[in-house]
C-alpha cells in the first residue's frame, strides 16, 4: 500500500513509501516497508531474528550508509526478555530539512515508521494513505474525496501498476486482486 509519496520532495529526489501489512484473524499489522528516495531503495522487514533484516537496492543486508544523499542510522537494542530485539533506523533529512528524520522501527515482525519533526515544506505535497498533511483527512486518489472507511481508504491505496515496485520479491495480493 502506498503509505506517502511526493515526486517533488527534496527538489525532485522524489519520495515513496510503501508497506505491506499481515492479516491475523481480524487485525493486521505492518511487516515491512520499502522507502524510495532519488534512485536509492531501502526496504525493512520485521521477524523474529535478532540481526537486522533489510535490502537496501535490493541487496540483502548490505553496506547502507545513505539513501538518497541523505544519512542513514542503524540503532539496536536488545530488550531483557530472551529474542526480544528492537531496531530503529533513522533518515537524517537535516541536509534539506533540518532536524527533520524518518523513522523506520521494528520490534519482532513489527514495522512502524514515523516522521520525525516533520514540517509542510518536505511532506506538504505527499499523498497516500496517511492522509493531506495540512488537514489530516483520509483522501482518495483524486485528492478530493474523503474516506472515512479504513478498509476503502487502504483498497484506493494499494500500489497500482503506474507506481514503482519498491519490495525485493512479490507476494500476493497484487493489483487488481484486492488487499
Amino acid at each position: 500500500m502506498v503509505l506517502t509519496k511526493d515526486p517533488a520532495f527534496a527538489d525532485g529526489l522524489g519520495l515513496d513509501i510503501q508497506i505491506r501489512t499481515k492479516l491475523v484473524r481480524f487485525w493486521s499489522y505492518i511487516r515491512s516497508a520499502a522507502i524510495r528516495i532519488g534512485s536509492d531503495i531501502f526496504e525493512v522487514q520485521g521477524g523474529v531474528s535478532r540481526d537486522p533484516l533489510y535490502w537496501i537496492n535490493l541487496e540483502r543486508n548490505g553496506p547502507l550508509t545513505t539513501i538518497g544523499g541523505f544519512p542513514v542510522r542503524i540503532v539496536s537494542q536488545v530488550g531483557a526478555a530472551k529474542g526480544m530485539q528492537k531496531v530503529t533506523y533513522k533518515i537524517d533529512l537535516s541536509s534539506k530539512y533540518p532536524g527533520q528524520k524518518i523513522v523506520i522501527s521494528t520490534f519482532k515482525e513489527f514495522v512502524k515508521v514515523e516522521f520525525t519533526n516533520a514540517s509542510v515544506e518536505a511532506f506538504g505535497n505527499t499523498v497516500g494513505m496517511l492522509g493531506d498533511f495540512r488537514t489530516g483527512h483520509t483522501l482518495a486518489r483524486d485528492g478530493i474525496t474523503v474516506l472515512d472507511n479504513f478498509r476503502t481508504l487502504g483498497n484506493e491505496w494499494q500500489v497500482d501498476p503506474s507506481e514503482p515496485m519498491l519490495f525485493h520479491s512479490t507476494e500476493p495480493p497484487q493489483f487488481p486482486q484486492k488487499c
